[in-house]
């Protein structure tokens, strides 16, 4: 995770001097998601986000930076070129202990070295570390900085991104006193007369049983159930597959456990999950990891074709925007799939999908098969099994819009979104330096929208839309309160962690009501 979360009118967007209107967020989201924007929960998450990033950053170990240049995702009316995003700072996981440990590593494919790279300035300095004497030092000390951690503590301890907001939430944890029980999954719920008062774990040593005021769901979704997503993504249930960048241990226990206890199962939503474009790569132990494409798509000297050698999309926009695409593109009954193409020029100064830029060099991927070559765009065109003539076309006219700085077709680089994502706000350019290169891209997706139906308190709804007495659901056990739309970046953990905040003040309220 890009540790990103999306709370419009935030207090540090505040003290830089962004005062956007109270009604500005809500008038964009009304844009993107017409009625569906009418959602009670979506008015909690508004009202209520500003007071969470106020006080977990004043009151628990979570510090956040401000994203001031992080725009949303269109150009809707009441869009934002930044200030609406915070994520996590960086966190020296030497702060953590032991528990440092216990906490999982960032995505082996989009680490380098087990070093995670934060957006921003710290991305920009590796992409510059080949042109710019003062990035390539940065980058040196970062990687002498992790291998030096490695050596001697086993992994990173400079934490960014998700892990250093995973980090961060642990250690406020640790220092009021919460106990973990680590390797022991929920097996099933306990309920009394008032509702649902507990739960059954499962550990080495047997069973172990948690009574409790309350239960709160939290376990990621369900973007590795087979059986649920054949229920919900079409292309799935027809067989062709579908391929998540999330933990694997995801795999929607939090929603079977809703459900055994009368839960209801959303999906009356526009999309059942947060879609992304990724490609599957074969490690050197054999391992199958797959990469999320989130980066290089919008650079320039990058584009996308289908198998029919054409172009389907502006691959500046936004990852759920791509697949969504790819999906509506895709003719009934085909597979669904694209190629990712750069030339020599935008690989060694980008790379393409796990296919590191220079001074790496493309071997280890070419043997494996990730990366496919041609020193001529007919020679890739029969590598991928694209229609050559068709792909040397939408090259040449490509190459025509880069020259003129305007993509007709798709409108690449209009948007302040595209533009964050190229090369210094460019992100067309030319495919003309061979050998030319393609990654095979797969309908993906970064977790799930559709979830537990829930009121605006997080209380899991009975089928009669009652709350279960008890009961809890946040993060992606909750269905969306975007309703399956992805207007920004941080729409998944904004309101994961703004729910979490509403859920625990209510339960912490109620407990010191009960004990007075």
């Amino acid at each position: 995770s890009g540790g990103w979360l999306w709370i419009p009118r935030n207090p540090l967007a505040r003290a830089e001097g962004i005062d956007e209107a109270a009604d500005a967020p809500l008038t964009y989201l009304q844009h993107e998601m017409g009625g569906e924007a009418a959602d009670v929960r979506l008015q909690t998450f508004l009202r209520h986000g500003p007071e969470m990033v106020d006080f977990f950053h004043h009151r628990t170990a979570v510090q956040f930076l401000s994203g001031s240049a992080m725009p949303d995702f269109h150009a809707s009316p009441g869009a934002a070129s930044g200030g609406r995003s915070v994520t996590a700072q960086p966190y020296d996981g030497r702060q953590l202990g032991d528990w440092l440990h216990r906490l999982r590593p960032p995505l082996e494919t989009i680490s380098l070295a087990g070093m995670g790279i934060a957006g921003g300035a710290d991305m920009a300095h590796f992409f510059n570390a080949t042109r710019s004497p003062r990035s390539a030092l940065y980058a040196v000390r970062r990687l002498l900085r992790h291998g030096w951690q490695r050596l001697r503590a086993g992994r990173g301890q400079h934490l960014v991104n998700g892990n250093a907001l995973v980090a961060r939430l642990l250690r406020s944890a640790l220092d009021t006193g919460v106990r973990f029980q680590l390797n022991a999954p929920v097996v099933r719920l306990l309920q009394g007369p008032q509702g649902v008062s507990g739960a059954v774990l499962r550990s080495d040593s047997g069973e172990i049983h948690v009574e409790a005021g309350a239960v709160v769901l939290a376990c990621g979704g369900f973007p590795h159930d087979r059986q649920r997503l054949a229920q919900v993504v079409p292309h799935a249930a027809e067989g062709y597959g579908h391929f998540s960048a999330a933990p694997p241990d995801n795999q929607g226990e939090g929603i079977r456990l809703g459900e055994s206890v009368g839960g209801q199962f959303d999906t009356r939503l526009r999309h059942p999950l947060a879609w992304a474009p990724v490609s599957r790569v074969t490690l050197a132990s054999g391992q199958q990891l797959m990469f999320p494409h989130l980066v290089e798509r919008a650079k320039p000297g990058v584009i996308a074709v289908l198998p029919n050698g054409k172009r389907f999309v502006n691959e500046a926009d936004s990852y759920h925007d791509f697949i969504a695409a790819l999906l509506a593109a895709t003719p009934a009954g085909d597979t669904p799939q694209a190629w990712l193409l750069a030339d020599r020029r935008a690989l060694r100064r980008y790379g393409l999908g796990h296919a590191r830029p220079f001074p790496f060099t493309p071997t280890a991927w070419l043997r494996t098969g990730y990366l496919l070559r041609g020193n001529t765009l007919g020679e890739l065109a029969k590598q991928c099994d694209i229609d050559a003539n068709a792909l040397a076309e939408t090259v040449e006219r490509f190459n025509h819009f880069a020259s003129t700085g305007e993509d007709v077709d798709f409108h690449r680089g209009a948007s302040a979104y595209n533009r964050a994502q190229g090369d210094h706000q460019v992100t067309l350019g030319p495919l003309r330096e061979g050998p030319f290169y393609a990654v095979r891209i797969l309908p993906g997706s970064l977790g799930t929208f559709s979830g537990l139906q829930t009121d605006e308190h997080a209380r899991v709804l009975d089928g009669q839309q009652q709350p279960i007495p008890g009961l809890f659901a946040i993060g992606n056990d909750m269905s969306s309160v975007m309703r399956g739309y992805y207007p920004s970046g941080g729409i998944t953990l904004g309101p994961a962690m703004t729910f979490g905040y509403l859920v625990g003040k209510n339960l912490a309220e109620n407990t010191i009501k009960t004990k007075q």
